[in-house]
């Protein structure tokens, strides 16, 4: 696979929106685990190996198992996720096949039982978001196993 288009390439600006979701959702007070969780999910169902490769480093880094990284996709049937991260989860596979599943009232609820509508809402960011990243990656053509673990 080669890289289609660098990111020096893109037009000046383009992608400064997306940058600064990206922080607001780092400083948001969600948890960063939690965060890398879902992205790394999406990822899966997106099958964009830049960003598994990706978030898989960012997750080590905060502190995730490899264990749990390995069977996140059965995550619904292993005992060591826990239910807020079960239905987060669940949440961010609906969201993303948006086309087959809905968000429907019981899934919602759920989310309510363990987030606030605060969270709920950056929740909704986070997947989204990374759809979206999924996507650019995909289409540019980012090679998988160059990501360097970010260090801030």
């Amino acid at each position: 696979m080669n890289t289609r288009i660098d990111l020096s390439q893109m037009p000046k600006g383009l992608l400064d929106g997306m940058m600064k979701t990206e922080l607001y959702i780092m400083k948001s007070g969600l948890d960063l685990k939690l965060i890398e969780l879902v992205k790394y999910r999406v990822s899966q169902i997106n099958k964009c190996g830049y960003c598994l490769d990706m978030h898989h480093k960012e997750a080590l880094a905060l502190g995730e198992t490899e264990l749990r990284l390995h069977t996140l996709i059965a995550y619904k049937e292993c005992p060591y996720f826990e239910d807020y991260e079960k239905v987060t989860l669940e949440f961010a596979e609906n969201l993303t096949l948006a086309h087959q599943k809905e968000i429907n009232d019981h899934l919602y609820a759920l989310l309510q039982q363990h987030f606030s509508i605060e969270q709920i809402s950056i929740l909704t960011l986070v997947i989204t978001q990374i759809n979206a990243w999924n996507r650019i990656n995909k289409t540019i053509g980012a090679i998988p196993g160059t990501y360097v673990e970010n260090t801030i």
